[in-house]
């Protein structure tokens, strides 16, 4: 996403919370499919959800006592490439500084939305253009990991029990392991599995 995920929703990066989440649903009831039909609202309704999930990361790494890599300096003499310096600035600030400096160069992201695993109640999850790439926040070592397409043999997302507002995404390797990523909304959920599935 290279738009202002703020802009995109209507809201500033003051905005609490609470504002974020009331000005999403505001925008999910007037784009939503099963309310406006046709290709714009499903554009409409897709770059929401990649501009909701983008300020909820953000958010994630400041209460998690992340910070975000700094923005670029036009001024400033580049003595050396930035880390997914080809990425547009809200996706980096959504990242972090840990799953930037991961990334492969050129490697396009596509969203990136906090999650839980087993490993730990609090993560972070990036999907690019060719791998899962999580960010692991109470893991001790090893607080980056990463799946490549290729390696997923099977991938489906079910939604959460009781209440059904939160989905999980399964997936199972080629060499038999299995993950979950929880804690998802359902549209998210729905949209990582198609493009983790869309390569094989």
């Amino acid at each position: 996403m290279s738009a202002d995920p703020f802009a995109v929703l209507g809201v500033t990066p003051a905005a609490s919370g609470e504002e974020v989440a009331a000005a999403y649903r505001r925008l999910a009831k007037r784009w939503h499919p099963d309310r406006a039909r046709g290709q714009e609202a499903t554009r409409r309704m897709a770059e929401i959800n990649a501009a909701y999930d983008l300020v909820r990361s953000e958010r994630w790494l400041e209460r998690n006592g992340r910070t975000a890599p700094p923005a670029a300096r036009p001024e400033a003499p580049v003595a050396r490439v930035r880390a997914g310096a080809w990425l547009a600035e809200p996706l980096r600030r959504a990242l972090g500084r840990e799953l930037l400096a991961a990334l492969e160069d050129g490697e396009a992201v596509a969203m990136v939305t906090p999650t839980s695993t087993w490993a730990s109640p609090q993560a972070l999850l990036a999907v690019t253009d060719r791998r899962l790439l999580w960010l692991l926040d109470d893991a001790p070592t090893h607080r980056v990991r990463s799946l490549r397409f290729r390696d997923v043999a099977d991938v489906d997302q079910r939604l959460g029990r009781p209440l059904r507002r939160s989905a999980v995404l399964r997936v199972r390797t080629t060499g038999g392991r299995r993950l979950s990523f929880a804690d998802l909304r359902p549209a998210t959920a729905a949209a990582i599995a198609g493009r983790v599935a869309a390569p094989a």
